[in-house]
């Protein structure tokens, strides 16, 4: 049988390159997208396509969407994970600052989910949409200036229930994965406590519980329009 085949945007590092390998340990076949992605990343595995370029324009999504048909002849999900952060005061985000999130954030949701689920309808065997957003969209915490993430990745969390409900009829699922604070390079260790305590359970999150939560969603062929919530209990509440 023709292995399953999975487009992963933001592939480079963290959660993207994590899932690169989570899909790889289901044996499916990747495209790994990101702007600053290499060729030969992910050791020249020739069940990983390597795509770079930025989702958030048109072109670069349909190179990515016709690649993966060219190399591995279809494609049955789409994990968008690519997504940048910025916290700052809401008064003081620049214009700069808003049109890098929406291109990020938002274009690059826009352009490459089009395109897969065109290649899923045109493929006539359903399909799966995993969507990374972020539990500040439920659940804003004082002292992480939030605003345009839930601008954003708000928009993407109501976006994944039109989706799942539009397309149901054709076998395509739409799911997200809302991540709280996930311990990665990024953050300093001398930020790790004061991190750890934003979550109720006490610590951040790992790179592999975001990955396991992907990959239960894709073999949970009755889930759809669901955000799966990944961060120690943020989204229930104050605490």
């Amino acid at each position: 049988m023709r292995k399953k085949v999975v487009i992963i945007t933001g592939a480079s590092q963290g959660i993207g390159a994590g899932l690169v390998e989570g899909y790889r340990t289901k044996g499916w076949s990747v495209v790994a997208n990101s702007r600053s992605i290499k060729p030969g990343a992910f050791g020249g595995d020739p069940d990983v396509l390597i795509v770079d370029g930025d989702v958030g324009h048109p072109e670069t999504a349909k190179k990515v969407v016709d690649a993966a048909v060219a190399k591995f002849g279809r494609v049955d999900t789409l994990v968008n994970n690519a997504g940048i952060f910025i916290a700052k005061p809401f008064t003081e985000y620049t214009v700069e600052d808003f049109t890098k999130k929406i291109n990020v954030n938002v274009a690059g949701f826009f352009y490459v989910t089009q395109a897969v689920v065109t290649q899923f309808l045109k493929q006539g065997t359903g399909g799966h949409i995993v969507s990374i957003t972020t539990t500040l969209v439920d659940q804003p915490i004082k002292g992480v200036p939030s605003v345009i993430a839930s601008l954003t990745k708000g928009g993407i969390d109501a976006a994944t229930r039109s989706l799942a409900i539009e397309y149901a009829a054709h076998g395509i699922r739409a799911n997200a994965v809302s991540p709280g604070i996930i311990k990665t390079p990024m953050h300093a260790p001398e930020t790790h406590a004061t991190l750890d305590a934003l979550h109720p359970l006490g610590r951040m999150g790992t790179i592999d519980e975001v990955v396991q939560a992907v990959l239960y969603l894709e073999d949970a062929s009755f889930v759809t329009g669901e955000t799966l919530h990944v961060d120690g209990g943020q989204h229930a509440g104050h605490w």
